[in-house]
C-alpha cells in the first residue's frame, strides 16, 4: 500500500510540475523567512549560562535619592558595593565596572590601542565558568593586594602575541606594566550578560549587549589606580565638580553579581540587602531603604528588555508572512487535488476507502513539504548571510545550529500537512459517481 502511495504521489508531483513548484516556492520563502529570524531570535535570547544561571543573581540597593523609590539605580555607588562585597554572605561575589583602556605590549613594538577593560575581582571567571587557554585566574590575594596583574582574551592575545603562550610577558596598560597570568579560550557569552544595565532606557536598542567580551581583565581596585580616569558614571546626584574622584562621588557606576546555591540562602541574602539597606539608611546614606532587588540573571536580561526589538518585530512579521503562505499552499493543494477528482473517484469505485484517499493527499502534501523544506533551508542560510553583512554587533552569533537545521525541515512538513487537511477532506467528500461523469 505504501508503495503504490508513493508511485501516485511521484507521479501526481511530476505530472503538474507548474502548480507542484509554486507550492514549493511558497513554502520555501514562508519558511527561509520565519527561520532566518527565529534563529537569530533563539540566539539572541538564549541562556549565556546553561546550567548555573538558575543560581546567579543581581544585587540592587536604592543608592539614590532622586529616584523616588520606583526602581533602583542599575549599578551601585563604589562604597556601598564594596562593602557588600567585602561582607562575603554569599557563596561567590564579584564586583564589575567597565571602562576603555590604551593597551600595547610592553615592548612598544606594536601601537597602543583603545581596548575594553574590565575591572572585577577574582571569583569572576569560576563563577561564569570562563574557560582558559594559557594560565588561570588571579587570587583573592591579587584582589586586596592590588597586584599588577591581567588575563587578557584570545583575540588579543592572537593580535599581540601571535596566539602563543603570553602567561608570564608584560603588557602596558594606560602607563602601568601589568603582568598576564591568564590568557581566555574562546567564550563567546550571548548577551554579554555581566555588562547589562539600562536596557529599558534605551529605546529598544540593545545590540551593544551582544558585543564581544573584554579584551582585558584587571583586579577591580588595580585597574581604579591603573586607569582609574577613564571609567564612567551611569548616573550622578551631584554638581560636576564632585565628581572628580568616583570613588568618593555621589554616583552609581559598579555591579554586584552574587551566586547562592539554594533558596534557603537566596533569602538569607535578601535579608542581608534589606538591613544593609536599613543601616544605610539610619546613616543617612540611602533615603528609600525598602526598595531593594535580587533577580535572577533571567529575571535581570528580562528586566533590561535584551533582545533587540526590531528583532521581535522581524520574527512576528515573518511567521505572519508564513500564514499568508500557507493560505496560499491551501488553495494550490485545493485546486490540485480538485484536478484529480475523477481518478479519486475511480479508485474509490474501485473498492478505496476514504481513509486511504486521505491518506494519499496527505502524502503529497508531505512530498512538498520536504522539496519546499530544501529550499527554505538554502534560503535561510543565504538570510543568514545577509544578517551577516549587517552592522550590528551580533552578526557573528547568525549560523544555524543543529537543532534549528531539523526544525526547518520539520516546520515546512508540519506546513505542508497542515495546509493539506482541508484540500484532502474536500476531495474525500465528494461522491464517486460525480467525479466518475467527469471521466
Amino acid at each position: 500500500m505504501l508503495s503504490y502511495i508513493l508511485k501516485v504521489v511521484r507521479h501526481n508531483t511530476q505530472r503538474n510540475r507548474v502548480l507542484t513548484a509554486l507550492m514549493v516556492l511558497a513554502i520555501a520563502v514562508g519558511i527561509g523567512a520565519s527561520m532566518t529570524t527565529l534563529t537569530v531570535m533563539r540566539l539572541l535570547s538564549g541562556d549565556p549560562l546553561p546550567g548555573r544561571s538558575q543560581h546567579i543573581y543581581y544585587a540592587q540597593i536604592d543608592v539614590n535619592p532622586q529616584s523616588k523609590g520606583k526602581e533602583p539605580p542599575d549599578v551601585l555607588d563604589y562604597q556601598t558595593a564594596v562593602d557588600l562585597w567585602k561582607a562575603g554572605q554569599a557563596d561567590q561575589q564579584i564586583l564589575v565596572a567597565g571602562s576603555k583602556a590604551k593597551v600595547r605590549p610592553a615592548d612598544a613594538s606594536l601601537p597602543a590601542q583603545m581596548l575594553s577593560l574590565r575591572a572585577t575581582t577574582a571569583d569572576f571567571f569560576s563563577m561564569f565558568d570562563v574557560p582558559f587557554h594559557f594560565g588561570q585566574a588571579w587570587s583573592a590575594a591579587d584582589d586586596t593586594g592590588r597586584t599588577r596583574v591581567a588575563v587578557i582574551s584570545a583575540s588579543l592575545n592572537e593580535k599581540l602575541f601571535g596566539g602563543a603562550n603570553s602567561v608570564g610577558k608584560v603588557i602596558r596598560v594606560a602607563n602601568a606594566d601589568v603582568k598576564i597570568v591568564g590568557v581566555l579560550a574562546a567564550w563567546r557569552p550571548a548577551p554579554l550578560f555581566y555588562a547589562v544595565r539600562g536596557g529599558r532606557f534605551s529605546g529598544g536598542d540593545t545590540s551593544s549587549f551582544y558585543r564581544q567580551p573584554d579584551d582585558v581583565f584587571m583586579p577591580f581596585f588595580t585597574s581604579l589606580e591603573v586607569n582609574g580616569g577613564n571609567f564612567q558614571p551611569f548616573n550622578c546626584w551631584a554638581k560636576r565638580d564632585q565628581l572628580e574622584n568616583l570613588e568618593r562621588a555621589p554616583c552609581t557606576w559598579i555591579g554586584l553579581w552574587v551566586r547562592l546555591d539554594d533558596p534557603a540562602k537566596v533569602a538569607a541574602y535578601k535579608r542581608f540587602l534589606d538591613n544593609s539597606a536599613a543601616q544605610l539608611k539610619q546613616q543617612g546614606r540611602v533615603k528609600y531603604a525598602e526598595n531593594t532587588r535580587l533577580r535572577t540573571l533571567g529575571e535581570w536580561l528580562d528586566f533590561n528588555l535584551v533582545v533587540p526589538a526590531d528583532v521581535k518585530l522581524q520574527t512576528v512579521l515573518a511567521f505572519a508572512f508564513l500564514a499568508i503562505c500557507l493560505i496560499n499552499v491551501v488553495a494550490l493543494l485545493l485546486a490540485k487535488f480538485l484536478r484529480h477528482s475523477p481518478e479519486i473517484g475511480l479508485r474509490r469505485a474501485l473498492g478505496a476507502t476514504r481513509g486511504a484517499i486521505f491518506a494519499q493527499c496527505l502524502a503529497e502534501a508531505a512530498c512538498i513539504g520536504f522539496l519546499g523544506g530544501v529550499a527554505g533551508l538554502l534560503l535561510t542560510l543565504f538570510g543568514l548571510y545577509l544578517v551577516r553583512q549587517q552592522p550590528v554587533s551580533y552578526v557573528d552569533l547568525a549560523y544555524l545550529d543543529v537543532p534549528m537545521f531539523c526544525m526547518t525541515f520539520a516546520l515546512s512538513v508540519a506546513v505542508s500537512l497542515l495546509a493539506g487537511i482541508i484540500p484532502a477532506l474536500r476531495a474525500t467528500l465528494i461522491q464517486p459517481a460525480v467525479q466518475l461523469n467527469q471521466l
